[in-house]
């Protein structure tokens, strides 16, 4: 099972409920498919960078969900006939944070091979003994 990342827009004009209804919808088909839904952050209505289907805000919301081709292939094509949904982004993040475990344990490793030095105790006598002879 692969983690992804969803992110859609949802016109404006569209109400708080039905926006709740929608999410409750998707975490519906993902379970329903197989997966896991992780987490869900419902954003908030923001000022988008540019016009999108001639709108300049938009209810943003993101899922995090955990699932195969097929939760995100259902997933999409949902979104794709939902009227409400004037855009969305799917990006798959387990090989992202595979690639920065790895790198965490490689400074960790790299952070446990290098001698702790002890002129740092020393550079601050020097201060104090100068100070003393002023």
């Amino acid at each position: 099972m692969h983690k992804y990342e969803i992110i859609f827009l949802i016109r404006p004009d569209v109400a708080e409920e039905e926006v709740d209804k929608l999410i409750t919808q998707m975490e519906g088909v993902v379970t329903s498919t197989g997966g896991k839904v992780e987490k869900v952050d419902k954003m908030g209505r923001r000022r988008l960078a540019y016009r999108v289907a001639g709108h300049r805000e938009g209810h943003y919301v993101l899922f995090l969900l955990e699932g195969l081709g097929d939760t995100v292939k259902e997933f999409e094509r949902r979104l794709k006939v939902t009227d409400a949904v004037i855009k969305y982004l799917t990006v798959r993040v387990d090989e992202d944070l595979k690639r920065a475990e790895k790198y965490k344990a490689l400074r960790a490793k790299q952070e446990a091979r290098r001698p702790r030095s002890k002129s740092a105790p020393a550079a601050t006598a020097a201060p104090q003994a100068a100070a003393e002879t002023a």
